[in-house]
């Protein structure tokens, strides 16, 4: 993983100690939120624990819904903590038994959503440590790799597995990055539950802002 200085994960924590609130729920594209600020978004599939990884970040609890139910979340739902950073949670993908008619309907407004979001920073791609990357995550990367959108995996669940296996898991993501340009090299290894890698993501992100203001 990326190496961050005191300086960074202060800015990092400080980046995240706003008032985080609820936005806006956008079902279609025409439904999008005004743009302000710098927009981050964290996808990944159902039941990765986009929302637990949220709340930690934030430090709110309940902020992020979540539910043990896959495809749950069907919006692309925004939050603010007052501050130029936004943060949107996007719709779970690889539910198996969602429709065909919903799977597209989610498809259509997240490549709109892509598209057209021009302070859109970077999209965090979540993938369970216990798992790796999937088939299911292959249309994800594509799409981000077709509109040149700025990516980055982020492993959730890092408690569950054992620091060999971890450093398995980062390896072989890394060779699969390699296929693919537009994706960030260097993985981020978080925990929700207990808190592994919550400052290192938050000093990330504010090494990013800071670098879009050169």
């Amino acid at each position: 993983m990326d190496e961050f200085t005191r300086d960074e994960i202060e800015a990092g924590r400080k980046l995240f100690t706003g008032e985080w609130r609820f936005v806006a729920a956008a079902g279609s594209a025409v439904s999008l939120p005004p743009m302000r600020g710098a927009e981050i978004a964290f996808a990944g599939r159902s039941n990765v624990g986009k929302s637990s990884l949220i709340n930690a970040l934030t430090g709110r609890k309940n902020l992020a819904r979540t539910s043990r139910t896959p495809g749950r979340t069907q919006e692309l739902i925004f939050f603010t903590g007052g501050g130029h950073l936004n943060v949107v949670d996007m719709p779970g993908y690889g539910y198996a038994a969602a429709a065909k008619s919903k799977v597209a309907a989610w498809t259509e407004m997240i490549h709109a959503y892509l598209r057209g979001r021009a302070n859109l920073a970077r999209i965090y791609v979540l993938v369970d440590a216990r798992h790796g990357l999937k088939d299911s995550d292959a249309p994800m990367f594509d799409a981000l790799g077709q509109v040149a959108v700025s990516h980055q995996i982020v492993l959730t669940k890092c408690d569950a597995i054992k620091p060999a296996e971890l450093a398995q898991r980062i390896a072989e993501i890394a060779v699969a990055l390699a296929k693919r340009p537009a994706a960030y090299p260097k993985v981020l290894a978080t925990s929700a539950h207990d808190g592994t890698g919550i400052p290192e993501l938050r000093a990330a992100i504010a090494r990013l802002l800071e670098e879009q203001k050169r």
